[in-house]
């Protein structure tokens, strides 16, 4: 007799395949974009099994995927709904990338810097209460890094997202971590969000930077909080890239 741990009592798990996946993306991709609008019907599963080449499980599971990603809403006998955005799982890698690639009029880019603002400020403050010397000649040494590399907006990069992470982390609250730090990498992926930096960018969030490690090697909270809220939301100022829709283009 076979007990509900038992292997063969349990139906296998259809495999996603890098097909599965490419279906996924695409819709995702679809509902981002509009094709798909809030309250709108998706196609019949036999219609989307052909417009895609695929079978029918393939085209099952990736709306399973969607609905678990809170973008639609299955009912039985009245079909696949798209739900709003206000709906969806933000932070879900695939929809957040998704959206960021398509952010023509930056508004995603907007509420993104607004967030990042807020969380790394409180864990920025967090951090000046948990300073610890190693800690802040961690964040030192990136700074360092920054300034070394200012001719190099590459390395500029890596060593400005590692004192970023390394804030993250001395603040020890792992939830604010976790969702700012996954914001953060999937907007650095984005060549909008990096923009377009104008002469002495580099010089002045160096001088940011430092800012936020002097706060924080005092141990003054409010001043480190204060310090990081001001970086984020001017760098962002600096280099944000006028918005084509805005622009009339």
């Amino acid at each position: 007799m076979t007990t509900p741990d038992d292997g063969a009592a349990r139906s296998p798990r259809v495999p996603f395949d890098r097909i599965g996946v490419a279906v996924l993306r695409e819709l995702v991709e679809s509902i981002v974009t509009g094709q798909f609008a809030p309250g709108d019907l998706l196609p019949p599963e036999g219609a989307l099994s052909t417009d895609f080449g695929v079978s029918r499980t393939v085209i099952r599971e990736s709306v399973k995927r969607l609905q678990e990603k809170g973008m639609v809403t299955v009912a039985q006998g009245r079909g696949t709904h798209v739900n709003p955005i206000a709906s969806w799982n933000l932070l879900d890698p695939l929809v957040l990338s998704t959206l960021i690639l398509h952010d023509d009029t930056l508004g995603i880019l907007d509420d993104l810097s607004v967030v990042r603002e807020a969380l790394e400020a409180v864990m920025a403050g967090a951090a000046a209460t948990h300073r610890t010397d190693a800690a802040v000649a961690e964040l030192r040494d990136s700074v360092v890094q920054m300034r070394n590399a200012i001719g190099d907006p590459d390395a500029f990069r890596t060593a400005d997202v590692e004192f970023h992470h390394s804030v993250m982390r001395l603040s020890q609250n792992v939830l604010a971590e976790n969702i700012a730090g996954s914001l953060f990498d999937h907007a650095n992926e984005s060549t909008r969000y990096r923009g377009v930096n104008p002469e002495d960018a580099y010089e002045a969030a160096v001088s940011e930077h430092e800012r936020v490690v002097e706060a924080i090697d005092v141990g003054d909270a409010v001043a480190a909080q204060r310090a990081m809220e001001e970086h984020i939301r001017v760098s962002w100022e600096r280099r944000r890239l006028p918005s084509p829709r805005a622009s009339g283009r």
